[in-house]
């Protein structure tokens, strides 16, 4: 009679848990269908904006149910130019929790050598050379990635180098965070990014939110990246580009690891 008794207990619980996932409409009740259609893609939505011409935001309070603070916090740096993406990675989300996302985040090394598509090389060429863990802001001393976590932290913050093709050594740092339904992972750089020594992006002038959570469909990844550069740089780099490309690359890290997991 216990074990019955137990049995259905965990039943109810895991009905419970499933009953408690949004679906993708529940987050976005408000896009179009070819959004959508794209979100569920190989590749996902995505889409740059500026702000002379107008933000055009998906993951706002008027067409999501997302932490506001997702946006607000991109918001806050008085970008210039923004990007954003929508990716639902099909698989079962019972086979995957966030555990499962937060172990493949911590595969920094995996970074590394993840090619694009160069349309002034005419070829795909890897975007960052290397990625690797480092130890601080102050100590940039590389140190291996940690062997997958059987817990969650409630938050964590990781230095990461990325030696990018175009700007050479880029830091970043990268804060882990628990909110509303999911993971929030915040990348920033802690240093200037130049170009042939010319500053392109000073010091926390870029910021890129992923958010990911395990809903009914699968795992969604939304995203949204903004920079604060100067008029002379903007004039002299595609910065849509820049940042698009740099984004893609990062979401198709993540969304690889996390489908390695299921």
């Amino acid at each position: 009679m216990k074990k019955l008794l137990g049995l259905f207990i965990l039943l109810f619980l895991a009905n419970n848990i499933f009953a408690q996932s949004r679906t993708f409409n529940d987050v976005f009740p408000n896009l179009n269908q070819d959004i959508k259609n794209a979100a569920f893609s190989e590749s996902g939505y995505i889409k740059s904006s500026q702000k002379t011409s107008g933000f055009v935001i998906m993951g706002n309070e008027k067409n999501s149910k997302l932490d506001p603070q997702i946006v607000s916090n991109v918001l806050r740096k008085n970008p210039g130019y923004l990007v954003e993406s929508i990716l639902v990675i099909r698989v079962n989300p019972d086979s995957i929790s966030l555990l499962d996302v937060y172990n493949a985040l911590g595969n920094i090394r995996d970074l590394g050598g993840r090619m694009y598509n160069s349309f002034t090389k005419n070829k795909s060429v890897p975007l960052f050379e290397e990625a690797t863990r480092i130890t601080s802001e102050k100590n940039m001393s590389a140190i291996p990635d940690p062997a997958p976590s059987r817990t969650l932290p409630k938050a964590e913050t990781v230095y990461i180098r990325l030696k990018d093709t175009n700007f050479g050594n880029t830091y970043y740092r990268g804060d882990v965070a628990f909110v509303q339904n999911g993971l929030r992972y915040t990348l920033s750089n802690f240093r200037n990014i130049s170009y042939l020594f010319v500053p392109v992006m000073k010091e926390d002038k870029f910021i890129a939110q992923l958010y990911f959570e395990p809903i009914q469909e699968g795992i969604l990844i939304y995203s949204i990246a903004g920079a604060d550069i100067s008029d002379f740089v903007a004039s002299k780099i595609d910065m849509d580009s820049a940042i698009s490309k740099r984004l893609k690359v990062i979401i198709s890290w993540a969304a690889d690891g996390i489908r390695k997991k299921k």
